[in-house]
């Protein structure tokens, strides 16, 4: 897997929108209960893994209630189960809208290792669709593919009710978006080789192996159910397809030269 660092493709503004995402995404991360045991690396007990639970029940995007817009009948109390390592099920004293949880999930993370992973990814390649796009169409077309990610995992999964978490569906549109419009900017990464290998390589490699990879991912029952290739397959496909219509009506403008 190559791990990019820094891309040589320069921007001509501030990218605003971008810098906020990171911010929001790493303080929802802090007020959740998955953040203590992620900064301290020890196994989480059963009373945390329960509190764990019903937080995800009541916020994280679950694909059985996005299909049937209806939430779950039974969720997780937070409280601990009658058996020894079981969490207390019960119906859920609050009202969820299935569409906005999709919303929610997408400041949501596992843990500080899924958290800083996204926001590499969404800091090298976010700032420059960020600037060709501009702040709040950019932030549109963000949202937008974190949706068509969740969606399209729903569709796949439908009586999953595993939930989905994580802005990774978003930010692989913004991936597609960059490899569409920027397939030959260079990017710097890490070449594992023995040992890890700084190389500058073209976007389209870089992007289009990343993309490769997931799409394999999600059709082998190896790789298990933790990460949902699925959703950043398609989110991955649908800002390549808004990168293609962008492309297409600005094909013959000049860039603004930068500053």
């Amino acid at each position: 897997m190559v791990i990019p660092v820094h891309d040589l493709n320069p921007v001509r503004r501030t990218p605003w929108v971008t810098y906020l995402l990171i911010a929001v995404n790493v303080v929802v991360l802090l007020l959740t209960p998955v953040a203590a045991t992620s900064l301290t690396g020890s196994a989480p007990g059963t009373a945390q893994l329960c509190q764990q639970d019903a937080f995800l029940d009541r916020y994280a995007a679950i694909p059985r209630e996005m299909v049937t817009d209806k939430p779950l009948p039974l969720v997780a109390t937070g409280q601990a189960g009658a058996s020894p390592g079981t969490c207390a099920l019960g119906a859920p004293a609050y009202h969820k809208n299935p569409v906005l949880s999709v919303l929610e999930a997408m400041f949501i993370h596992a843990g500080w290792l899924n958290l800083l992973g996204n926001m590499l990814f969404l800091m090298i390649f976010g700032n420059n669709i960020e600037d060709r796009f501009r702040k709040l169409p950019f932030l549109a077309f963000y949202l937008f593919c974190g949706y068509v990610a969740a969606y399209g995992y729903a569709w796949a999964f439908q009586t999953s009710v595993d939930p989905l978490l994580g802005a990774s569906g978003a930010i692989a549109g913004v991936l597609g978006a960059y490899l569409v419009l920027y397939p030959r900017a260079r990017v710097w990464s890490l070449v594992p080789f023995l040992f890890f290998i700084p190389l500058r390589i073209p976007a389209w490699l870089v992007l289009g192996l990343w993309f490769v990879l997931q799409w394999v991912y999600s059709f082998s029952p190896a790789t298990g159910g933790a990460v949902a290739y699925v959703a950043h397959v398609f989110g991955f496909l649908a800002g390549a397809l808004v990168g293609l219509v962008v492309r297409a009506a600005s094909a013959g403008q000049r860039p603004a030269p930068l500053p």
